[in-house]
């Protein structure tokens, strides 16, 4: 179900706890609701519905991912860019990101992976981790 955004500055300045299988249904919504800002977003963060666990969506060249509990492991390639967010008023805000980072995540059925991403991909996931600890660019 399509959930509305959350803009608490507060709120979204809280850790996120670790996702569990009961934490299914919000990652459903929280893909439901990229979906239908996909026009204007490319990934969101579980807090940004108003549930502060370790679920990201994101579109993952051309498809849909989710990951539960999502950490990076290694990253390389720093570059400043500048990047918005739904749940920010205001414009585009300067940041710093990694050109590849590897990622430790787990899957819909809590299998744990490890994979590594590149470029845009790598861009969005980082600013959705972001999300999961608190950080607001």
């Amino acid at each position: 179900m399509i959930q509305e955004l959350m803009h608490d500055p507060i709120f979204l300045a809280q850790k996120s706890e670790r996702a569990t299988q009961e934490d299914l249904q919000v990652a459903k919504d929280l893909l439901d609701t990229l979906i239908a800002n996909r026009e204007n977003c490319v990934g969101m963060a579980a807090n940004m519905i108003g549930v502060r666990k370790r679920i990201i969506v994101f579109d993952n060249d051309g498809e849909y991912m989710t990951m539960f509990n999502p950490e990076i492991l290694k990253k390389s390639g720093a570059y400043d860019t500048e990047e918005g967010c739904l749940s920010l008023l205001g414009g585009p805000r300067k940041t710093k990101r990694f050109q590849t980072i590897k990622v430790q995540y787990q899957t819909e059925s809590f299998a744990t992976r490890v994979k590594t991403f590149t470029g845009w991909t790598a861009q969005i996931i980082q600013h959705e981790i972001d999300h999961c600890d608190g950080v607001l660019i």
